[in-house]
């Protein structure tokens, strides 16, 4: 420890420096030993006295209990009587018990949840110490105790004020030892190998070679494209499954359908994905080569050299000159502004369009020239490269200097650009993809959609059934040619590959094998692609304030936006538009609002006619117009912009502005205010920034008069556990004012300050420059060490920011919840705010009881939470008109393993869950309860980096473009500027999605199944040979030629509804919120009336040809005339299915469905002439007159499409006439040009009746309970 002897650094850190010095000068020259004693106890009392008054009111009794016991004991001072404590000269106390927990709770020393518990005199604490001290007599009066040298922060802090009681010179002096210990100088370079951080040597060589400045961002090489594609792709089980038959068709005499057949088709459709990924990965490399190939201007051997920015290296010192990006991660030293000041923009970072200050450090401030540039030595010791946007650790090290540390205010990064400044000059510190950029430009975790889930387990099933089916056949194969082999010995099945089971199965595996669509993946990703297309471009969801369209970021999850069940939402900024008014302000049991002019302001009169309470208002405004990171902009006309951080921020300075007392002057060293004509100048000495952690933020400053003072601004809860007990006459009435203002819906925040003793300032200022420049935990220590100073305030009063509603919130969570759709409202608000909000936005209406869980136990929230839940229990209701608010310290145990349960029941039984004073991680951790426990699929939106946690945990992330910047929206799989068009977004495009997809699905299976079935029924005819009937192009052309565009068709154009009667019923989106559409039971019914339709398509052609004649002169044909018969039945039958489902004719659809019938029958008129011409297809010659000639083939056109659909007409039929839905008699209605309303009224009453029924049971319950 500085300044202490050997025998003192063993004391305990009670017994100061002065005090040693003191004894051992006193024996030299007793009259100046007399002097320095006066003049240290005086210096001991202020801080002594300092210190007591500001602790928190449970800090101080303990002290004064502790006190009262030593004095009962002896009549020495305090000071003397610790320091005997600590030399066994006290007698012993017993019966002593102190409790500890309560008062180093209040100062952020130990958990806040942590029980109290007493120290007895057995105990190493406090009472432990003076408990077992030794009667003079038997003491050794020499004797020290060894202090515990502890690593953790807490434990020492609460160590340390245990033994002293009072925060003496020697405690900021062991805070500062201690973070000196954490980091020992180790030898240049030996850093490194340990990994443990990163050492950058100025003007010299780099001890390591690190990351050169090229960026890649591109997927491919063009070596790694088609090892790396080919991985991606046959990475799908679908994929795999077609390569192997593509394999199987290339052993000789295997596959029935030629060797090419699946190899083509599958060689097509990755083609088509590899050319998309190809284009949009040129577009990629153009992009880095753009970025890599900018130049910029580098300092070498004395002279500025022009270099691209893939050139640059770790170490290199660089010019950066205005409306210019940074090429990489910058440490600044100096700039063409004062003090090294300089402008930034980091849109491109985290989206925020306000210009933050950064300013380099005042030893670096003055390298100006390039001469003085290169006579800069030392290194920087700084963290290794990491992700976070917002923090950094480092330490200038500079020859023969003082070490200075290095935050995030001296760095700048990579993809920001230099605004409002002529040019920098900056060290380069990260290059390429260890920038802070590159580090965050990671994908989003992947999201599958639950139709895509259902979809891949029913593929499983249909792989199961192809297998059962190849066995089958194969044993089939086997019987009927042991039967048949000798009788029929002129087919030549005698031969062991007919005989065995093996190369059967093999043979039937690839006939069957197209059971699976080949086509359906690529169908899925192109139609999702023009569905989110379809988003993107949707005008109604365009935003014309903040030119922002809505961006669909990912197009996998198009059709889960039409099975949301829950909506987890942020309040400010999603609800609200953060954009902060300023409306009120209590200042000593005084409310006071703007008003238009001063004259008219009843706080400004105050001042001016000196009111007795004109101090305090003084203070209340000098505290908002100078405690913040506010940047003035003066323009041109005089007037001035405030650029800040938050709108709260910006709204305090305006409304100090509003008051007379004008913010207009930022310097890196003081702060200028013109307060009511006079200026005023505040040198800041410190800024301890606000935290969502530290709920607070506080500047030290030194007034015009010379004084020290703390000024502090921060959420209630915070502020008033650091009050000192002393001169709070407006605690009970500000504390009254902010329930009030809570109650009306506005944002609040408590104001106080603290005056500073200037010799404890300094102590301070030093513990905080060594946490300050530490780099081994660096954030907790400098928690602690703004702990120690933000203490002993005086409440000034509170502030009220309102933030309105955004147009259309009430109406849009009016529509959600007739949808079904659960709202959560997940914020970190107060209470009273956030329940004032549920009224505004008719969340919560009058009618609703409201459960409000405050709890500051386990015990306590396991109680109310048994208590409420059971209440609910013996209702068969689903849910009740009831609104669950619970606190973020309740939430805490409620979320815990043995509670988990029981709070999920509650909260989903009731109708609306409002969670308040909620960190981050708490909201994600609510989203990831629901979403795993109830199965269902959730949606979270939300609009500041706050909200990237719970966005990423749910089924979808919803971002939207707000005041805080593009983080929620760049971690979202969709963007919207306004939390209105989120009723949009689901009831319009994510019905339709979800209806498209599904039908898509169900249809694709239904045409494979329909047609290659049909191989089945052959079998029994053919003797299980595996003979194919149809000829092998036409079987491979299936479904990426003749029925390939139908099933567009559905996936991007059908709807059954439009989509203003979407929009204006939100009771349609039920059928798709209900999986309806698509599930299990859908799924087999389809696949069974495709079985229905296969055995119609073969055996009724089949029938006709019985007698094998079907011309009228007799003359037969063969099997493949027959099997082209079936195919063109097959295809006219499968498009007309396309027609019998689909809702919403548009010319497109017409197209597809009739024009892939006249593709097939221009295909036949072509491919049949291909023989000779071309050595190909010579079983297909002359086959369209043959097809086209015969009347058999005419008559089956019109009887086996109509025979195979009558089943599917006259069940529509019935199910629209008898069992009609909600959805078709909308839709019947809007095709009869009528209005729905009747329709829907009807059908809500029923809906309402059996809701309100089991409502009203739930409610009458939980009535009846609380009376």
């Amino acid at each position: 420890m500085s300044g202490h002897s050997p025998d003192a650094s063993r004391n305990s850190n009670t017994i100061s420096i002065e005090l040693n010095r003191t004894n051992t000068t006193s024996s030299c020259n007793p009259s100046i030993a007399s002097q320095r004693r006066r003049q240290q106890r005086a210096a001991q009392h202020r801080q002594e006295s300092w210190f007591r008054h500001s602790m928190p009111p449970a800090v101080n009794r303990d002290f004064e209990s502790l006190e009262h016991l030593t004095q009962r004991e002896s009549t020495n001072g305090l000071d003397e009587q610790l320091a005997a404590s600590l030399s066994g000269k006290l007698p012993v106390l017993s019966h002593t018990s102190i409790h500890l927990n309560s008062a180093n709770s209040n100062l952020g020393f130990i958990d806040s949840d942590t029980p109290n518990t007493p120290v007895t005199p057995q105990s190493d604490s406090i009472a432990g110490t003076l408990s077992s001290c030794q009667p003079i007599g038997g003491a050794d009066n020499s004797g020290r105790h060894k202090a515990r040298n502890r690593k953790d922060s807490k434990a020492s802090i609460l160590s340390n004020a245990a033994r002293g009681l009072r925060m003496t010179t020697s405690f900021l002096r062991s805070k500062r030892k201690e973070y000196e210990d954490d980091d020992e100088p180790v030898p240049f370079g030996s850093d490194v190998e340990e990994g443990e951080k990163r050492v950058i040597a100025l003007n010299g060589p780099q001890p390591i070679n690190y990351c050169n400045n090229r960026i890649s961002t591109a997927k491919y090489s063009v070596v790694s494209f088609l090892p790396s594609f080919l991985f991606e792709q046959f990475r799908r089980y679908s994929n795999c499954f077609f390569l192997l038959i593509a394999l199987l068709q290339q052993i000789p005499d295997v596959s029935p359908t030629g060797r090419y057949t699946t190899l083509v088709p599958l060689i097509f459709i990755l083609s088509v994905s590899a050319i998309k990924e190809i284009i949009e990965d040129i577009k990629r490399h153009r992009a880095d080569n753009e970025i890599n190939h900018r130049l910029i201007e580098r300092l070498e051997n004395g002279t500025w050299t022009t270099v691209r920015w893939s050139e640059l290296s770790v170490g290199d010192i660089i010019k950066v000159t205005i409306d210019t990006f940074f090429p990489a991660d910058l440490v600044l030293l100096s700039s063409s502004e004062p003090q090294a000041m300089c402008f930034i923009e980091t849109a491109n970072l985290d989206g925020e369009t306000n210009l933050k200050i950064r300013q380099g450090v005042p030893s670096t401030a003055k390298l100006l020239e390039t001469k003085d540039l290169m006579q800069l030595q030392g290194r920087i010791e700084c963290e290794l490269p990491n992700r976070q946007l917002y923090e950094f650790n480092g330490v200038l090290k500079e020859f023969g200097k003082p070490s200075v540390a290095l935050g995030n205010d001296q760095v700048l990064q990579r993809g920001a650009m230099l605004r409002n400044t002529a040019w920098i000059f900056g060290l380069v510190i990260y290059t390429g993809h260890e920038t802070k950029l590159m580090k965050n430009s990671t994908s989003a975790p992947l999201k599958r959609s639950t139709v895509d889930k259902l979809t891949n387990t029913q593929i499983l099933m249909l792989f199961m059934i192809l297998i059962s089916l190849c066995i089958t056949s194969g044993l089939c194969n086997l019987f009927w040619t042991q039967r048949h082999s000798a009788t029929d010995w002129y087919l030549g099945i005698g031969d062991f590959k007919s005989m065995n089971l093996g190369y059967n199965l093999l043979t039937f595996f690839i006939l069957y094998n197209n059971l699976i669509p080949i086509s359906l993946q690529v169908t899925l990703e192109l139609v999702r692609f023009l569905q989110a297309i379809f988003i993107n471009y949707d005008i109604e969801m365009y935003h014309e304030e903040s030119n922002m369209p809505a961006s669909a970021r990912t197009s996998n999850l198009n059709e889960e936006l039409g099975l949301i069940k829950y909506v987890f939402s942020d309040k400010t900024g999603t609800l609200t538009r953060n954009v902060m008014v300023f409306k009120k302000c209590s200042i000593a049991r005084h409310i006071y609002k703007p008003e238009r002019t001063l004259e008219e302001s009843e706080l400004v009169q105050n001042i001016l006619r000196r009111h007795e309470t004109s101090s305090d208002i003084e203070e209340f405004l000098v505290l908002l117009s100078v405690c913040h990171t506010v940047i003035p902009e003066k323009k041109d006309d005089g007037t001035i912009v405030y650029h800040a951080a938050s709108p709260d921020e910006r709204a305090l300075v305006d409304g100090a502005r509003q008051f007379g007392y004008i913010f207009d002057t930022r310097t890196p060293e003081y702060v200028e205010i013109n307060a009511l004509g006079e200026r005023k100048r505040f040198q800041v000495l410190n800024v301890l920034e606000f935290t969502s952690t530290r709920k607070r933020m506080s500047v030290i400053v030194r007034t015009p008069e010379g004084n020290i003072k703390l000024f502090m601004k921060g959420a209630d809860s915070v502020i008033y556990e650091r009050l000192s007990s002393r001169n709070q006459a407006y605690r009970d009435a500000t504390l009254q004012h902010l329930e009030e203002f809570a109650s009306e819906g506005l944002r609040t925040l408590c104001l106080a300050v603290a005056d500073i003793d200037p010799e404890v300032y300094e102590e301070w200022n030093q513990t905080y420059h060594k946490a300050a420049t530490s780099l081994q935990q660096r954030e907790r220590k400098l928690d602690d060490a703004a702990n120690l100073i933000e203490i002993n305030l005086r409440l000034l009063g509170a502030t009220a920011i309102e933030d309105r509603l955004q147009d259309g919130v009430p109406e849009t969570i009016q529509a959600l919840l007739e949808a079904g759709i659960y709202i959560w409202v997940l914020t970190g608000d107060k209470q009273e705010t956030a329940i004032n909000i549920g009224y505004s936005c008719k969340l919560i209406t009058h009618s609703m009881d409201i459960i409000i869980l405050n709890e500051e136990s386990l015990d306590a929230t396991r109680d109310v939470i048994l208590r409420h839940a059971g209440e609910f229990k013996s209702s068969t209701a689903k849910d009740a008109n009831v609104a669950l608010v619970i606190d973020g310290k309740t939430l805490k145990y409620a979320l815990t393993c043995d509670l988990r349960g029981e709070f999920q029941e509650l909260c989903i039984i009731c109708r609306v869950v409002i969670c308040c004073r909620v960190s981050p991680m708490q909201k994600a951790e609510v989203v990831e309860m629901v979403t795993q426990s109830t199965k269902a699929v959730t949606l979270a939106i939300g609009d500041g980096a706050n909200d990237v946690a719970m966005i990423q945990k749910a089924s979808v992330g919803i971002g939207i473009s707000g005041q805080e910047g593009l983080q929620a929206a760049c971690a979202s799989d969709y963007s919207i500027a306004q939390f209105r068009f989120l009723r949009r977004l689901l009831l319009v495009h994510g019905a339709w999605n979800y209806a498209r997809i599904s039908k898509l699905i169900l249809y694709s299976f239904y045409k494979n199944v329909c047609l290659y079935v049909i191989e089945l029924w052959f079998a029994v005819y053919s003797g299980w040979s595996g003979q194919i009937l149809f000829e092998r192009w036409t079987i491979g052309l299936y479904n990426v030629l003749f029925t390939a565009m139908p099933p567009f068709a559905i996936g991007l154009f059908e709807k059954f509804c439009t989509a203003e009667t979407m929009l204006k019923y939100p009771l349609l989106y039920k059928p798709s919120q209900n999986a309806k559409l698509f599930n299990v039971k859908v799924f087999w019914i389809w696949i069974f009336n495709a079985l229905l339709h296969s055995v119609f398509l073969f055996w009724l052609p089949m029938a006709a040809f019985k007698d094998e004649a079907i011309w009228s002169d007799g003359k037969t044909s063969d099997y493949l005339l027959l099997g082209n018969m079936v195919y063109t039945y097959v295809i006219v039958t499968v498009c007309l299915k396309a027609g019998l489902i689909t809702s919403s004719w548009t010319w497109l659809t017409h197209a597809a469905i009739w024009g892939s019938i006249v593709l097939w029958f221009t295909f036949v008129l072509v491919y049949s002439h291909f023989w000779p011409t071309l050595k190909f297809a010579s079983n297909f010659a002359g086959m369209d007159i043959q097809l086209l000639s015969t009347p058999i083939f005419w008559l089956g056109l019109f009887l086996v499409p109509i025979t195979s659909l009558l089943i599917d007409v006259i069940c529509k039929l019935v199910h629209n006439t008898v069992f009609k839905t909600l959805t078709d008699a909308v839709r019947e209605s809007e095709i009869q040009s009528h209005d729905p309303s009747q329709v829907m009224e009807e059908s809500r009453s029923s809906w309402l009746r059996i809701f309100s029924r089991g409502r009203r049971c739930c409610s009458a319950i939980y009535s009846y309970s609380r009376l």
